[in-house]
C-alpha cells in the first residue's frame, strides 16, 4: 500500500537566502543588491527574461528587504498578471498601491496596448522617481522591445539599471535543481539531475514539476531516487516492467526501515549553495 504523500512548498517565501545566483542571473543579483545598499545611488531597477526565470523572485525579495528598511511589516506591489486586466478592465492604480514606500510592478509587458493604465503607471512612476523612492518593474522583453509602450515610459524604464534574468543554460538549470533538492532535504544523484534536465522543459515551472513527480513517487513507494525511478516517474518506461536496464545500472530496492544506506532518499540539510523562479 502506498503512503500518503503531502504537499509543501519549495520554500516557503521568495527570499535573497532562498535565490540560487547562477551564470543567468548574477548581474541582476548584483543590481537587487546595489539597489538595496544605504549609500546607494540607485533608485530604479529593471528585470527582463523568460517566463520562470526567476524576476518575480528576485522583486518579491526586494520587496520583502524594502519594508524591513522601512520598518513596516510589507506593502502592497502591482502584478499585472494577478490583476487579470482583460477580466477587470482599467482599474485605479494608485489606490491599489496605497502609502507603498516603494514602486513594485511585475509582468509589467501584460499592460493592454493604449490604455489609461498606461498614462496612470507613467504618472505613478513620475512621483516615484522624484521623490527618490525605489523603483523594480520585471517584464518579458528589453525596455524598447515592450509591446505597445511609447518613448515616455520606455525612457523612464532606462534610466536606471537593466538586467537580463535568464537561467535556460544548463550550469544555471543544475545549480537550482540542487537548490529545489535540498529545500526538501532529499538527496538526487548526478545522474538523475542531468536526466531531468535533459527530460523536461528547460523552464523552472518545468523542472519544478519533474522533480516533484519524481520527490512523490519516492515517497509513494518508499524507494531511493534513482535514475530508473526518474525514468518511471517521467514516463519514460512502463512501471512495473522487468526488462534490462542499461549496463551498470542496478534496480533499486524499496526502503527499509533499517538506517544508514538504506534510508538513502534523505539527508540533513545544508552543504548547497545560497541564492529561486
Amino acid at each position: 500500500m502506498r503512503q500518503q504523500v503531502l504537499d509543501f512548498p519549495v520554500s516557503a517565501r521568495c527570499r535573497f537566502e532562498t535565490f540560487v545566483v547562477c551564470t543567468g542571473n548574477r548581474t541582476a543579483h548584483d543590481f537587487a543588491q546595489r539597489l538595496l545598499a544605504p549609500d546607494s545611488a540607485e533608485n530604479l531597477l529593471y528585470l527582463y527574461g523568460p517566463a520562470g526565470s526567476g524576476k518575480t523572485h528576485l522583486l518579491l525579495a526586494l520587496k520583502e528587504r524594502l519594508a524591513r528598511q522601512a520598518g513596516t511589516p510589507g506593502f502592497s506591489h502591482l502584478s499585472f498578471r494577478e490583476l487579470n486586466l482583460p477580466a477587470i478592465g482599467e482599474p485605479e492604480l494608485a489606490p491599489l498601491l496605497g502609502e507603498a514606500p516603494a514602486l513594485l510592478v511585475d509582468d509589467i509587458h501584460l499592460l493592454p496596448p493604449l490604455s489609461s493604465l498606461h498614462t496612470q503607471l507613467w504618472q505613478i512612476f513620475n512621483d516615484y522617481y522624484g521623490e527618490g523612492r525605489k523603483i523594480v518593474v520585471t517584464g518579458l522583453y528589453p525596455p524598447r522591445e515592450l509591446p505597445g509602450f511609447d518613448d515616455h515610459l520606455v525612457s523612464r524604464l532606462l534610466w536606471g539599471l537593466v538586467a537580463k534574468v535568464d537561467v535556460s543554460d544548463d550550469e544555471s538549470r543544475r545549480m537550482i535543481m540542487k537548490k529545489l533538492a535540498a529545500d526538501r532535504q532529499v538527496f538526487v544523484p548526478a545522474e538523475v539531475i542531468d536526466f531531468l534536465l535533459t527530460h523536461s522543459g528547460r523552464d523552472l515551472p518545468s523542472l519544478i514539476e519533474a522533480l516533484e513527480q519524481l520527490h512523490h513517487l519516492a515517497l509513494a513507494e518508499k524507494r531511493r531516487i534513482t535514475l530508473r525511478l526518474a525514468r518511471q516517474a517521467l514516463g519514460a518506461e512502463t512501471a512495473g516492467t522487468g526488462g534490462d536496464l542499461p549496463q551498470g545500472e542496478e534496480y533499486d530496492e524499496p526502503e527499509t526501515d533499517r538506517r544508514g544506506a538504506d534510508r538513502g532518499a534523505e539527508h540533513p540539510p545544508g552543504g548547497e549553495p545560497e541564492g529561486t523562479s
